[in-house]
């Protein structure tokens, strides 16, 4: 797991900085374990364009991940560590006694044989999936549940970890990798460890083919556009914004507005807020 450059023989290799790929073991997804994917170009239901600079880009298969982790007191080996093109991370796919096959999160360290389970009695070790109250102070954990038996959604990305800080009543407090300290229930489960594919963050596309094959179209600026088009246009040469702060081009504040509900029923739970 390392980060890969080129020598300058083009603008684009210039800058580019690619994963290794060295931890990959398998190059095909399994089978039945994969779905189709529609590929939206930000548009809804209606057809209507809602979320800006999207479309194009390879076609990917959906690989179906055990978010959940609800085959309890099961142990499973890992058979491979498999590139994902929905996400950052890794995939691991695991093999149980049973026979049967599911993908999970990969976490940093895990390797190719490695037994994993989950359990209210599994061992404190990376890959096990255990409820918050039965995991020691100060462990790592990632694809955390926020509901219990919904299936993990928080610190999913490359290289995330949250941290169980405290315990006390019905909840667990964790510090997420945002920085934010928030309570979830104590039976809410997550796994140990960090997610894998740590260098993703030094991963430079280097040029704007590889954000097409990403799917994300070109983003004109709103200060080259004209007045008509954007809060930010008009004006003779290169003009500063001409308001209080940035817009969006609905006439919102934008950059570094806050955007969170007010009256959000989770607000509660957050002891101190994200930087």
């Amino acid at each position: 797991m390392g980060i890969r450059t080129y020598r300058p023989y083009t603008p684009g290799t210039r800058q580019a900085a690619v994963s290794d790929f060295s931890e990959i073991t398998k190059s095909k997804p399994e089978k039945s374990l994969t779905k189709y994917k529609h590929n939206k170009k930000g548009r809804n239901n209606r057809g209507v364009i809602t979320s800006r600079h999207r479309g194009g880009g390879h076609k990917r298969l959906y690989r179906i991940i055990d978010f959940k982790r609800n085959k309890y007191d099961i142990p499973a080996t890992v058979t491979s560590i498999e590139y994902d093109p929905n996400r950052n991370a890794r995939i691991a796919l695991l093999i149980y006694e049973d026979g049967e096959k599911r993908y999970i999160l990969a976490p940093a360290g895990i390797q190719v044989g490695t037994e994993v389970i989950s359990g209210e009695n599994s061992p404190f070790e990376i890959g096990n999936a255990l409820p918050l109250y039965k995991i020691p102070l100060g462990t790592e954990v990632h694809n955390v549940e926020l509901i219990a038996g919904k299936g993990g959604q928080m610190v999913r990305a490359a290289g995330a970890a949250a941290q169980v800080v405290a315990k006390e009543g019905n909840y667990v407090t964790l510090r997420l990798p945002s920085k934010e300290v928030r309570m979830v229930r104590k039976e809410c489960y997550a796994t140990i460890g960090r997610v894998g594919n740590i260098e993703a963050r030094n991963i430079k596309l280097g040029k704007a083919g590889r954000s097409r094959h990403r799917g994300r179209r070109p983003h004109v600026r709103g200060s080259v556009m004209n007045p008509v088009d954007h809060p930010h246009g008009g004006g003779e040469g290169r003009a500063p914004v001409g308001r209080s702060g940035p817009m969006t081009p609905w006439g919102k504040p934008a950059l570094g507005a806050k955007t969170r509900n007010k009256k959000k029923a989770s607000s509660r739970l957050i002891v101190r807020r994200r930087r």
